[in-house]
């Protein structure tokens, strides 16, 4: 399971007007993927990480800080979408392609670029304001590894 950890308090100064007081917060998740392609959940994660650290109302800045790893939104309800979503990837991007990368892993690179490296999440009383259907992955392209990824918390304006 995802572990986090950063409680935000040595923060960055938030986007706001110089002075202003509002401090965007930091927590950092860490996870260990079995597999070389695989699609972990993050949604819980995130809401524990909301709860624990008591954000409440703004907007949760996820980042992935790795090139052949990637996070993005999609439906969390049906698991068969992600084994669409891998064979569709592996139809565009196979990994046994003719690459020019001098690591055996460029179509993880690819992969990782094609679906993107952050997601910003819009939070409304500590809860991810996710549609029905919604869930957040950590997709993993180049396993298994330790992987992380940087949270930031920017609080709404007074």
């Amino acid at each position: 399971a995802p572990g986090v950890r950063g409680a935000g308090r040595g923060a960055a100064r938030g986007s706001g007007p110089a002075g202003c007081g509002v401090k965007a917060r930091r927590a950092e998740l860490t996870l260990r993927t079995q597999a070389r392609t695989e699609f972990v959940s993050i949604s819980d994660t995130l809401r524990g990480v909301l709860e624990e650290h008591q954000w409440k109302d703004g907007m949760l800045f996820v980042y992935c800080p790795h090139t052949t790893a990637a996070v993005t939104v999609n439906e969390g309800h049906d698991p068969e979408l992600l084994v669409d979503f891998d064979r569709s990837l592996e139809r565009i991007v196979p990994w046994a392609g003719n690459y020019r990368h001098e690591e055996e892993n460029a179509a993880a690179h690819v992969k990782a670029m094609l679906v993107g490296h952050s997601v910003s999440l819009l939070v409304r009383d500590a809860r991810l304001e996710l549609g029905r259907w919604q869930a957040v992955f950590f997709c993993e392209f180049d396993g298994p590894r330790s992987r992380r990824l940087w949270l930031q918390f920017h609080p709404a304006g007074p």
